[in-house]
């Protein structure tokens, strides 16, 4: 399956690398845009210019990881679409380019359902694509989340309890399951 990455689950850092963690695992291939980077860059620059930068760094290590899951829309795609946000439509013209299976994003309201199944995508919430992922093979997920929470505890200095790390990564739902494991 391929799951396109809107802007708003690439940043946070914890559920990007929950996302990415799950992706290596197998369970998908991500996806995402030169748009959908930038607007992440932006966002990280508008806490100030040195998570700008550690953005900046963050990005280019993913699209070494990742080279193949940047995807760019024709030229013309965007004109014929349409969503609530106009802002979001390149996200949507992104994920019919890559023949994404779905969008991930935490923004329902943008991306109605049935303007998305219109051209075969869902919508997904970042919190039950990882659940339905644990359900699917509890160990593999663990493992994902394992490494994510042992770098957030390297990089913090602090330890940090599996269900804590996700509900503060808006992954309340992942949180509960993995503790319950």
């Amino acid at each position: 399956m391929r799951f396109f990455l809107d802007a708003c689950v690439l940043y946070p850092t914890v559920m990007r690398e929950v996302l990415l963690g799950a992706a290596k695992q197998g369970f998908f291939a991500p996806q995402w845009s030169a748009r959908v980077l930038e607007e992440w860059r932006r966002a990280a620059l508008r806490r100030g210019p040195d998570v700008g930068v550690q953005a900046e760094g963050e990005i280019a290590l993913l699209q070494a990881a990742w080279p193949k899951a940047e995807v760019a829309a024709q030229p013309g795609l965007e004109a014929r679409l349409w969503l609530p946000d106009p802002a979001d439509v390149h996200v949507l013209a992104g994920a019919i380019a890559g023949s994404a299976d779905g969008i991930v994003t935490n923004n329902a309201k943008d991306f109605p359902r049935n303007i998305l199944a219109e051209e075969g995508l869902s919508r997904v919430d970042p919190d039950a694509l990882l659940l339905g992922f644990f359900a699917a093979d509890p160990e593999r997920m663990a493992r994902a989340a394992e490494t994510v929470r042992r770098e957030a505890e390297r990089l913090s200095g602090e330890a940090w309890e599996i269900r804590k790390l996700m509900k503060k990564a808006r992954l309340p739902r992942l949180g509960k399951a993995l503790a319950a494991a």
